[in-house]
C-alpha cells in the first residue's frame, strides 16, 4: 500500500500533505490525553513492531502478497490518536531510510495507511465492544473484524485519491475493483495478525490494551433463569507479567521478525504493486529521492550476503523506529504532565 512518487499528481499530493499535517497536529493533541504511564512506554514498541511485521509479506493470491498496515493494531493497543502517530513514524522511517513509499507521496501514505485505517478500525472496534458480551474473546474478535475492514477501507481511499489526481489514464472502475478485491484478501492476514497480537497482550496485561478500557459490559449471571449483574470484584486481577518484561519480549520479537524471519517473506509484489503493474498505473513512477540510501530496499550497502544484509537492515529499522517513536511519545507525555502540574 506504500504509494511511490509519480502515482498521484503534485497538486493532489500537496493538498493531501496539508490534510495529513493537520491530522497529525490533532493527533499530537489527542495523544496527550491517551499517553499515560502505561501507554507511553508501549507506543514506541508498537511502532517498532509494526515496522518489523510490515517486512513480512505473506502470499494472498497467485503472484501477489500483502503485509500488515498496522492502523488497527496501533489504535486498539495505544489509542486512535497515538495509533496515527505510530504508523506515521513507521512511514517516515521507511521513506527516509529505506526508500519505501515516495517522499512527495508521504501525505498520501499517511492519509491512507495511518489515518484511514486507524479511524475505521477504532470506530468498528469500539462499536462492536458495545454490543458484544464482555471478556477476552470479545476483544479479540472485535479486533479481528476491525482490522479486516480497515484494509479495504484504505484501498477505497487510495482509489478515491487516484480518481482525483492519478497520473495515468486508467478507468477508475478497474482500479477500484482490483484494489478492493486483493485488499479484502490482505485484510484477512491483517485481521489474523492483529487479533493474535491483541489477544496475546490481553491475556497477560489487559490493562495495557487502550481500546478495551472501560469497554466491557458487566458480567452477567443467570439466577433462577434471569440474567442479573454480577458483583464487581473487590480487587483487580493481578497482572501475569510486568510492563518491563512485556516491553523486552515485544522488542525481542520485533528484532527476531525483522532480523531473521523477514528473509523468508514472500518476494511477490504486494497488492498495490500488482494492481499498478497489471493496469498501467506505474508507468509514471519516479525514482525515489532516497534511492541512494545505504539502507534502500531493506538491505545494507556493501554487504553481499542477502540474508545478512536484510537482517541487519531489519534490526537497524526496528532500533531507529523504537528510538524515534519513544522520543516522540515521551515528549508528548511530558507535555501532558507539565500541563497537569500547571493546573494544580
Amino acid at each position: 500500500m506504500h504509494v511511490p512518487d509519480g502515482f498521484i499528481d503534485a497538486p493532489t499530493s500537496a493538498v493531501t500533505a496539508v490534510a495529513a499535517a493537520g491530522a497529525l497536529a490533532i493527533s499530537l493533541r489527542g495523544a496527550r490525553r491517551e499517553l499515560d504511564d502505561r501507554t507511553a512506554p508501549l507506543a514506541g514498541l508498537v511502532a517498532a513492531f509494526i515496522f518489523a511485521v510490515q517486512m513480512l509479506n505473506f502470499p494472498v493470491a497467485a503472484g501477489t502478497s500483502g503485509h500488515l498496515l498496522g492502523g488497527a493494531l496501533a489504535a486498539i493497543l495505544v489509542g486512535p490518536y497515538t495509533g496515527v502517530l505510530c504508523v506515521s513514524v513507521v512511514l517516515l522511517m521507511q521513506g527516509i531510510l529505506f526508500a519505501d513509499g515516495g517522499l512527495t507521496a508521504l501525505g498520501v501514505n499517511i492519509t491512507d495507511m495511518a489515518i484511514v485505517t486507524t479511524v475505521v478500525a477504532y470506530a468498528v472496534f469500539r462499536g462492536l465492544l458495545k454490543v458484544l458480551p464482555g471478556g477476552r474473546r470479545s476483544v479479540t474478535g472485535a479486533a479481528f473484524v476491525a482490522a479486516l475492514l480497515s484494509v479495504p477501507a484504505a484501498a477505497v481511499a487510495f482509489t478515491l485519491l487516484y480518481a482525483v489526481g492519478g497520473t495515468t489514464d486508467v478507468a477508475i472502475g478497474k482500479v477500484a475493483g482490483a484494489m478492493v478485491g486483493v485488499h479484502v484478501l490482505i485484510g484477512v492476514g491483517e485481521a489474523a495478525i492483529t487479533a493474535l497480537t491483541v489477544g496475546a497482550v490481553v491475556a497477560v496485561r489487559p490493562d495495557l490494551v487502550y481500546g478495551a478500557r472501560g469497554g466491557r459490559q458487566g458480567l452477567k449471571l443467570r439466577v433462577n433463569g434471569v440474567l442479573v449483574d454480577a458483583p464487581e470484584p473487590t480487587a483487580p486481577v493481578a497482572a501475569r507479567t510486568s510492563r518491563r518484561a512485556l516491553w523486552i519480549s515485544g522488542l525481542a520479537a520485533s528484532l527476531l521478525l525483522a532480523g531473521f524471519v523477514s528473509y523468508y517473506a514472500s518476494a511477490s509484489p504486494d497488492g498495490l504493486e500488482k494492481v499498478a503493474h497489471d493496469h498501467g498505473i506505474d508507468t509514471r513512477t519516479k525514482e525515489h529521492a532516497a534511492a541512494g540510501s545505504p539502507l534502500a530496499d531493506y538491505g545494507v550497502e556493501d554487504v553481499s550476503d542477502a540474508r545478512l544484509s536484510g537482517g541487519l537492515a531489519g534490526v537497524i529499522g526496528v532500533g531507529t523506529t523504537v528510538v524515534a517513536g519513544s522520543a516522540v511519545f515521551w515528549a508528548v507525555r511530558r507535555r501532558r504532565a507539565d500541563a497537569l502540574s500547571e493546573v494544580r
